[in-house]
Protein backbone atom coordinates (compact mmCIF):
# COMPACT_ATOMS: atom_id res chain seq x y z
CA UNK A 1 0.00 0.00 0.00
CA UNK A 2 1.24 3.37 -1.14
CA UNK A 3 1.46 6.26 0.91
CA UNK A 4 -1.80 7.73 -0.94
CA UNK A 5 -3.54 4.83 -0.18
CA UNK A 6 -3.10 4.40 3.13
CA UNK A 7 -4.35 8.12 3.58
CA UNK A 8 -7.50 7.24 1.93
CA UNK A 9 -7.96 4.09 3.75
CA UNK A 10 -7.74 5.91 6.80
CA UNK A 11 -10.58 8.42 5.86
CA UNK A 12 -12.89 5.66 7.15
CA UNK A 13 -10.82 4.67 10.26
CA UNK A 14 -12.28 5.51 13.78
CA UNK A 15 -11.16 8.24 16.44
CA UNK A 16 -8.59 5.63 18.57
CA UNK A 17 -7.39 4.70 14.77
CA UNK A 18 -7.25 8.53 13.88
CA UNK A 19 -5.29 8.97 17.12
CA UNK A 20 -2.46 6.82 16.00
CA UNK A 21 -2.81 6.77 12.55
CA UNK A 22 -4.06 10.05 10.88
CA UNK A 23 -1.61 12.97 9.82
CA UNK A 24 1.77 10.07 9.84
CA UNK A 25 3.66 10.36 6.75
CA UNK A 26 6.84 8.48 5.97
CA UNK A 27 9.81 9.35 4.60
CA UNK A 28 11.79 7.44 2.13
CA UNK A 29 13.91 5.98 5.26
CA UNK A 30 10.19 4.37 6.15
CA UNK A 31 10.35 5.32 9.82
CA UNK A 32 7.62 4.09 11.67
CA UNK A 33 6.96 7.28 14.63
CA UNK A 34 6.43 10.32 12.87
CA UNK A 35 9.57 12.36 11.71
CA UNK A 36 10.98 15.41 13.88
CA UNK A 37 11.61 17.56 11.35
CA UNK A 38 14.24 20.29 12.64
CA UNK A 39 15.16 23.18 10.29
CA UNK A 40 14.05 26.71 9.61
CA UNK A 41 14.03 26.58 6.09
CA UNK A 42 14.31 24.51 2.73
CA UNK A 43 16.54 24.20 0.29
CA UNK A 44 14.94 23.99 -3.22
CA UNK A 45 16.33 22.78 -6.67
CA UNK A 46 16.59 25.88 -8.61
CA UNK A 47 15.79 29.77 -8.60
CA UNK A 48 12.24 28.63 -10.88
CA UNK A 49 11.32 26.39 -8.11
CA UNK A 50 11.92 28.68 -4.97
CA UNK A 51 9.59 31.34 -7.07
CA UNK A 52 6.91 28.77 -7.64
CA UNK A 53 7.15 27.45 -3.77
CA UNK A 54 6.72 30.95 -2.31
CA UNK A 55 3.50 32.28 -5.02
CA UNK A 56 2.14 28.86 -3.86
CA UNK A 57 1.85 27.88 -7.37
CA UNK A 58 3.98 24.45 -6.06
CA UNK A 59 2.49 22.54 -3.27
CA UNK A 60 5.45 22.33 -0.74
CA UNK A 61 7.68 23.52 2.40
CA UNK A 62 9.05 27.14 2.06
CA UNK A 63 10.00 28.27 5.68
CA UNK A 64 8.79 26.48 9.37
CA UNK A 65 6.91 29.54 10.12
CA UNK A 66 4.03 28.06 8.35
CA UNK A 67 5.45 25.01 6.57
CA UNK A 68 7.33 22.29 8.44
CA UNK A 69 6.30 18.41 8.05
CA UNK A 70 5.89 17.46 11.44
CA UNK A 71 3.48 20.68 12.41
CA UNK A 72 1.28 19.27 9.22
CA UNK A 73 1.23 16.26 10.73
CA UNK A 74 -0.18 17.29 14.05
CA UNK A 75 -2.34 19.51 12.12
CA UNK A 76 -3.80 16.47 10.23
CA UNK A 77 -4.00 14.10 13.41
CA UNK A 78 -5.94 17.04 15.18
CA UNK A 79 -8.26 18.07 12.40
CA UNK A 80 -9.10 14.53 12.16
CA UNK A 81 -9.64 13.92 15.34
CA UNK A 82 -12.18 16.90 15.46
CA UNK A 83 -14.24 16.16 12.51
CA UNK A 84 -12.57 19.32 10.78
CA UNK A 85 -11.60 20.27 7.24
CA UNK A 86 -8.48 22.03 8.15
CA UNK A 87 -6.23 22.88 11.19
CA UNK A 88 -3.45 25.66 11.91
CA UNK A 89 -1.22 24.72 15.27
CA UNK A 90 0.36 28.02 17.33
CA UNK A 91 2.47 28.16 19.68
CA UNK A 92 0.01 28.43 22.49
CA UNK A 93 -3.28 28.48 23.52
CA UNK A 94 -3.52 32.05 23.57
CA UNK A 95 -1.65 32.52 20.26
CA UNK A 96 -4.62 30.47 18.84
CA UNK A 97 -7.09 33.02 20.23
CA UNK A 98 -5.15 36.00 18.79
CA UNK A 99 -5.00 34.07 15.64
CA UNK A 100 -9.05 33.67 15.86
CA UNK A 101 -9.13 37.73 16.45
CA UNK A 102 -6.96 39.14 13.90
CA UNK A 103 -8.06 36.88 10.86
CA UNK A 104 -11.73 36.87 11.12
CA UNK A 105 -11.96 40.55 13.04
CA UNK A 106 -11.66 44.16 11.63
CA UNK A 107 -12.03 47.88 13.00
CA UNK A 108 -15.63 48.09 13.64
CA UNK A 109 -16.57 44.61 14.30
CA UNK A 110 -17.91 43.34 17.70
CA UNK A 111 -17.02 40.06 19.42
CA UNK A 112 -20.06 38.65 22.10
CA UNK A 113 -18.10 36.60 24.65
CA UNK A 114 -18.97 34.10 26.94
CA UNK A 115 -18.48 35.66 30.77
CA UNK A 116 -16.95 31.67 31.93
CA UNK A 117 -13.15 31.97 29.90
CA UNK A 118 -10.17 32.23 30.44
CA UNK A 119 -8.88 34.87 32.35
CA UNK A 120 -6.12 35.31 30.18
CA UNK A 121 -9.20 35.83 26.93
CA UNK A 122 -10.30 38.23 28.62
CA UNK A 123 -7.60 40.43 29.42
CA UNK A 124 -6.20 39.78 25.82
CA UNK A 125 -10.14 41.45 24.47
CA UNK A 126 -10.32 44.22 27.22
CA UNK A 127 -6.82 45.06 26.67
CA UNK A 128 -5.62 44.61 23.39
CA UNK A 129 -8.41 43.31 21.14
CA UNK A 130 -10.01 46.96 21.37
CA UNK A 131 -7.12 48.87 21.00
CA UNK A 132 -7.51 47.46 17.06
CA UNK A 133 -11.51 49.20 16.69
CA UNK A 134 -13.11 45.95 18.44
CA UNK A 135 -15.78 46.25 20.40
CA UNK A 136 -16.43 43.42 22.99
CA UNK A 137 -19.63 42.26 24.99
CA UNK A 138 -20.09 39.84 27.53
CA UNK A 139 -22.85 37.33 28.01
CA UNK A 140 -23.73 34.97 31.26
CA UNK A 141 -22.72 31.39 29.16
CA UNK A 142 -25.93 29.94 30.02
CA UNK A 143 -28.27 33.08 29.39
CA UNK A 144 -29.63 32.15 25.76
CA UNK A 145 -31.95 34.72 25.43
CA UNK A 146 -28.84 36.92 26.38
CA UNK A 147 -26.69 35.50 23.34
CA UNK A 148 -29.42 36.55 21.21
CA UNK A 149 -30.28 40.12 22.78
CA UNK A 150 -26.24 41.10 22.72
CA UNK A 151 -25.87 40.63 18.99
CA UNK A 152 -25.14 43.79 16.81
CA UNK A 153 -25.11 44.11 13.28
CA UNK A 154 -21.30 43.87 13.08
CA UNK A 155 -20.95 40.91 15.34
CA UNK A 156 -18.82 38.53 13.70
CA UNK A 157 -17.14 36.48 16.17
CA UNK A 158 -19.09 34.40 19.47
CA UNK A 159 -16.52 32.83 21.69
CA UNK A 160 -17.13 30.40 24.57
CA UNK A 161 -15.86 27.93 26.60
CA UNK A 162 -17.61 24.36 27.93
CA UNK A 163 -16.85 23.32 30.44
CA UNK A 164 -16.62 27.19 31.54
CA UNK A 165 -12.82 27.60 33.33
CA UNK A 166 -13.27 27.63 36.58
CA UNK A 167 -16.63 26.88 37.01
CA UNK A 168 -17.54 24.04 35.15
CA UNK A 169 -20.99 25.98 33.46
CA UNK A 170 -21.68 23.81 30.76
CA UNK A 171 -23.21 25.68 27.45
CA UNK A 172 -25.45 24.28 25.11
CA UNK A 173 -23.44 24.35 21.64
CA UNK A 174 -26.01 23.73 19.58
CA UNK A 175 -28.00 26.49 20.66
CA UNK A 176 -25.29 28.95 20.49
CA UNK A 177 -24.65 27.72 17.12
CA UNK A 178 -27.79 28.33 15.90
CA UNK A 179 -27.99 31.88 17.25
CA UNK A 180 -24.43 32.70 15.40
CA UNK A 181 -25.79 31.30 12.28
CA UNK A 182 -28.93 33.71 12.12
CA UNK A 183 -26.74 36.37 12.37
CA UNK A 184 -23.40 35.11 9.97
CA UNK A 185 -21.51 35.72 12.99
CA UNK A 186 -17.85 32.65 13.45
CA UNK A 187 -18.70 30.26 16.49
CA UNK A 188 -15.37 29.76 18.44
CA UNK A 189 -15.67 26.90 20.92
CA UNK A 190 -12.11 26.07 23.24
CA UNK A 191 -12.82 22.41 23.78
CA UNK A 192 -9.83 22.80 26.19
CA UNK A 193 -11.32 20.68 29.29
CA UNK A 194 -13.03 17.93 27.00
CA UNK A 195 -10.59 17.50 24.09
CA UNK A 196 -12.07 15.78 20.45
CA UNK A 197 -11.75 12.59 23.08
CA UNK A 198 -14.87 13.84 24.96
CA UNK A 199 -17.26 16.26 22.95
CA UNK A 200 -16.90 17.12 19.33
CA UNK A 201 -18.18 20.97 19.03
CA UNK A 202 -18.31 20.98 14.95
CA UNK A 203 -20.20 18.00 15.45
CA UNK A 204 -22.94 20.01 17.38
CA UNK A 205 -22.73 23.06 15.13
CA UNK A 206 -19.63 25.39 16.00
CA UNK A 207 -17.51 26.55 13.41
CA UNK A 208 -13.99 26.27 14.82
CA UNK A 209 -12.59 25.11 17.87
CA UNK A 210 -9.91 26.04 19.80
CA UNK A 211 -7.32 23.79 21.89
CA UNK A 212 -4.60 25.05 24.01
CA UNK A 213 -2.76 22.04 23.46
CA UNK A 214 -0.43 22.59 26.77
CA UNK A 215 -3.19 20.95 28.49
CA UNK A 216 -4.79 17.49 27.51
CA UNK A 217 -3.43 17.73 23.83
CA UNK A 218 0.48 17.09 25.48
CA UNK A 219 -0.94 15.35 28.77
CA UNK A 220 2.14 15.59 30.39
CA UNK A 221 2.95 19.11 31.18
CA UNK A 222 5.62 19.24 28.66
CA UNK A 223 5.54 21.69 26.07
CA UNK A 224 3.41 24.58 24.52
CA UNK A 225 1.10 24.79 21.72
CA UNK A 226 -2.49 25.95 20.63
CA UNK A 227 -4.52 24.78 17.75
CA UNK A 228 -7.46 26.35 15.57
CA UNK A 229 -9.71 23.66 13.65
CA UNK A 230 -12.64 24.12 11.13
CA UNK A 231 -13.74 24.96 8.07
CA UNK A 232 -11.29 25.61 5.10
CA UNK A 233 -12.12 29.56 4.58
CA UNK A 234 -11.68 30.11 8.11
CA UNK A 235 -8.65 28.67 8.36
CA UNK A 236 -7.14 29.43 5.51
CA UNK A 237 -7.36 33.41 6.50
CA UNK A 238 -5.57 31.96 9.56
CA UNK A 239 -2.93 30.20 8.03
CA UNK A 240 -2.61 33.75 6.11
CA UNK A 241 -2.01 35.54 9.73
CA UNK A 242 0.66 32.88 10.55
CA UNK A 243 2.79 33.17 7.89
CA UNK A 244 2.31 37.06 8.06
CA UNK A 245 2.77 37.77 11.91
CA UNK A 246 4.74 34.09 13.27
CA UNK A 247 2.68 32.74 16.19
CA UNK A 248 3.75 29.12 15.18
CA UNK A 249 4.03 26.10 16.71
CA UNK A 250 7.46 24.52 16.56
CA UNK A 251 8.16 21.28 15.35
CA UNK A 252 9.33 19.79 18.56
CA UNK A 253 6.93 20.62 20.08
CA UNK A 254 4.74 19.29 17.43
CA UNK A 255 6.23 16.11 17.58
CA UNK A 256 5.37 16.07 21.49
CA UNK A 257 2.04 16.57 20.90
CA UNK A 258 1.51 13.89 18.15
CA UNK A 259 2.89 11.55 20.99
CA UNK A 260 0.21 12.95 23.40
CA UNK A 261 -2.77 12.46 21.01
CA UNK A 262 -1.92 8.41 20.76
CA UNK A 263 -2.66 7.69 24.61
CA UNK A 264 -5.52 10.83 24.98
CA UNK A 265 -8.77 8.65 25.33
CA UNK A 266 -6.79 6.28 27.67
CA UNK A 267 -6.26 9.48 29.63
CA UNK A 268 -9.06 11.41 29.30
CA UNK A 269 -11.46 8.44 30.88
CA UNK A 270 -8.79 7.49 33.22
CA UNK A 271 -9.23 11.92 34.47
CA UNK A 272 -13.16 11.71 34.05
CA UNK A 273 -13.39 8.64 36.39
CA UNK A 274 -11.33 9.57 39.30
CA UNK A 275 -12.38 13.42 38.82
CA UNK A 276 -16.27 12.42 39.80
CA UNK A 277 -15.41 10.13 42.46
CA UNK A 278 -13.54 13.14 44.28
CA UNK A 279 -16.22 15.09 43.53
CA UNK A 280 -19.07 12.98 44.56
CA UNK A 281 -16.62 12.07 47.97
CA UNK A 282 -15.86 15.97 48.34
CA UNK A 283 -19.84 16.88 48.22
CA UNK A 284 -20.55 15.63 51.60
CA UNK A 285 -17.30 17.01 53.39
CA UNK A 286 -17.89 19.99 56.09
CA UNK A 287 -16.50 23.13 54.90
CA UNK A 288 -17.12 22.72 51.42
CA UNK A 289 -20.09 24.67 50.77
CA UNK A 290 -20.66 23.82 46.79
CA UNK A 291 -18.92 21.52 44.42
CA UNK A 292 -18.58 22.45 40.55
CA UNK A 293 -18.18 18.93 38.53
CA UNK A 294 -21.02 17.95 35.95
CA UNK A 295 -20.61 14.45 36.13
CA UNK A 296 -22.74 15.38 39.39
CA UNK A 297 -26.73 15.02 39.50
CA UNK A 298 -27.33 18.13 40.73
CA UNK A 299 -25.22 19.89 38.95
CA UNK A 300 -27.56 22.32 36.95
CA UNK A 301 -26.57 21.21 33.36
CA UNK A 302 -25.95 17.60 33.76
CA UNK A 303 -28.29 16.57 31.61
CA UNK A 304 -27.28 18.81 29.16
CA UNK A 305 -23.66 17.68 29.65
CA UNK A 306 -24.99 13.89 29.45
CA UNK A 307 -26.30 14.72 25.40
CA UNK A 308 -23.50 16.63 24.42
CA UNK A 309 -20.00 15.11 25.73
CA UNK A 310 -18.85 12.30 26.06
CA UNK A 311 -17.50 12.07 29.42
CA UNK A 312 -17.24 14.99 32.12
CA UNK A 313 -13.72 15.74 31.99
CA UNK A 314 -11.06 15.96 34.95
CA UNK A 315 -11.23 19.24 36.37
CA UNK A 316 -13.21 20.26 39.41
CA UNK A 317 -13.56 23.15 41.44
CA UNK A 318 -15.39 23.82 45.18
CA UNK A 319 -16.10 26.95 47.42
CA UNK A 320 -14.91 26.67 50.64
CA UNK A 321 -16.26 28.20 53.39
CA UNK A 322 -13.90 30.95 55.37
CA UNK A 323 -13.21 32.46 51.71
CA UNK A 324 -9.60 33.05 50.79
CA UNK A 325 -7.65 32.38 53.66
CA UNK A 326 -9.44 29.12 53.92
CA UNK A 327 -8.45 28.70 50.18
CA UNK A 328 -4.95 29.26 50.49
CA UNK A 329 -4.61 27.25 53.90
CA UNK A 330 -6.35 23.81 51.77
CA UNK A 331 -4.27 24.82 49.13
CA UNK A 332 -0.88 24.77 51.23
CA UNK A 333 -2.08 22.28 53.60
CA UNK A 334 -1.20 19.41 50.54
CA UNK A 335 0.74 17.46 49.88
CA UNK A 336 1.14 15.91 46.70
CA UNK A 337 -1.37 17.84 44.22
CA UNK A 338 1.18 20.40 42.87
CA UNK A 339 -0.03 23.99 43.18
CA UNK A 340 0.21 25.47 39.49
CA UNK A 341 -2.38 27.22 36.90
CA UNK A 342 -1.36 24.42 34.63
CA UNK A 343 -4.02 21.81 34.19
CA UNK A 344 -4.20 19.07 31.91
CA UNK A 345 -1.24 17.13 33.04
CA UNK A 346 -0.89 13.38 34.23
CA UNK A 347 -0.02 14.99 37.79
CA UNK A 348 -2.82 16.54 39.81
CA UNK A 349 -3.02 20.21 39.86
CA UNK A 350 -4.41 22.54 42.55
CA UNK A 351 -5.05 26.42 42.20
CA UNK A 352 -6.53 29.65 43.43
CA UNK A 353 -8.32 31.12 40.56
CA UNK A 354 -9.33 34.46 42.37
CA UNK A 355 -5.45 35.45 42.69
CA UNK A 356 -3.76 33.27 39.76
CA UNK A 357 -5.53 32.59 36.48
CA UNK A 358 -8.19 34.81 36.91
CA UNK A 359 -6.46 37.88 39.18
CA UNK A 360 -6.13 40.25 36.31
CA UNK A 361 -9.45 40.61 36.10
CA UNK A 362 -11.49 43.15 38.64
CA UNK A 363 -12.86 42.00 41.74
CA UNK A 364 -16.39 42.63 39.30
CA UNK A 365 -15.10 41.35 36.48
CA UNK A 366 -14.57 37.92 39.22
CA UNK A 367 -17.72 38.17 40.76
CA UNK A 368 -19.51 38.20 37.79
CA UNK A 369 -17.95 34.83 36.55
CA UNK A 370 -18.87 33.49 39.97
CA UNK A 371 -15.26 33.68 41.31
CA UNK A 372 -15.44 34.16 44.78
CA UNK A 373 -12.25 33.84 47.26
CA UNK A 374 -13.19 30.32 48.49
CA UNK A 375 -12.76 29.07 45.16
CA UNK A 376 -10.68 26.16 44.49
CA UNK A 377 -9.83 24.35 41.05
CA UNK A 378 -8.29 20.70 40.85
CA UNK A 379 -7.11 19.36 37.61
CA UNK A 380 -7.37 15.33 38.67
CA UNK A 381 -4.24 13.64 37.50
CA UNK A 382 -3.25 10.03 36.88
CA UNK A 383 -1.88 9.00 40.66
CA UNK A 384 -3.93 6.65 42.77
CA UNK A 385 -7.14 7.82 43.53
CA UNK A 386 -6.62 7.04 47.43
CA UNK A 387 -4.26 8.96 47.52
CA UNK A 388 -5.96 11.74 46.11
CA UNK A 389 -8.48 11.58 48.34
CA UNK A 390 -6.03 11.18 51.44
CA UNK A 391 -4.23 14.58 49.92
CA UNK A 392 -7.74 16.60 49.77
CA UNK A 393 -8.81 15.14 53.15
CA UNK A 394 -5.20 16.68 53.97
CA UNK A 395 -6.60 20.04 52.87
CA UNK A 396 -9.81 19.67 54.92
CA UNK A 397 -8.41 18.89 58.00
CA UNK A 398 -6.02 22.35 57.65
CA UNK A 399 -9.11 24.11 57.73
CA UNK A 400 -10.58 22.26 61.04
CA UNK A 401 -7.30 22.83 63.29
Amino acid sequence: MNEQERREHLRSARPDTLAVRAGQSRGPEGEHSEALFLTSSYVFDSASQAAARFSGEEAGNVYSRYTNPTVRNFEERIAALEGAEQAVATASGMAAMLTACMSWLSAGDHILCSRGVFGSTTVLLNRFIVRFGVEVSYVDPVDYAGWRSLLRPRTRLLFLETPCNPTIEIVDIARVAEIARAAGAVLVVDNCFLTPALQRPLDLGADVVMHSATKYIDGQGRVLGGVLCGRRDLLEQATAFMRSAGPCLSPFNAWVLLKGLETLRLRMEAHSASALSLARWLQGQAGVLVVNHCGLESHPQHALALRQQRGFGGVMSFELEGGQAAAWRFIDATRLLSITANLGDAKSTIVHPASTTHGRLSESERAQQGIRGGLVRVAVGLEDIEDLREDLARGLAALRG
